[in-house]
């Protein structure tokens, strides 16, 4: 019996603890140092972190969340519009779909004779 609950609970332990993967020191003290270099507002200050810890912005910045807030939201309610004009074009944007077919109303009709 005491054979049995020991290797019930070597099974069950991995899903006691948290399912996120463990940020390490480095990746934190790096994400910490682009929020704090985006809210300064300063190009230069920017620029030279992105540079020194080599950041992929295509990569980080749509994912990156500063303070439960995007990268770019994080931006902008610090002040810091200069920084987030400049990752703008990184941010996700919205997609809709449109049935063209089922909204005559509101749009012209292209006729074509032949």
């Amino acid at each position: 019996m005491r054979k049995l609950l020991t290797i019930a609970a070597i099974a069950l332990a991995p899903l006691a603890f948290s399912s996120q993967a463990a940020m390490s020191p480095q990746m934190e003290k790096t994400l910490v140092a682009v929020c704090k270099a985006g809210a300064s507002n300063s190009i230069i200050e920017f620029n030279g972190t992105m540079k020194e810890y080599r950041i992929n912005k295509q990569r980080v910045f749509p994912r990156l969340v500063c303070n439960d807030q995007s990268f770019h939201q994080f931006a902008l309610s610090n002040g810091a519009d200069r920084t987030a004009a400049k990752i703008e074009r990184y941010s996700l944007g919205t997609v809709t779909i449109k049935d063209l077919a089922m909204n005559y109303g509101d749009e012209e009709i292209l006729a074509v004779n032949f």
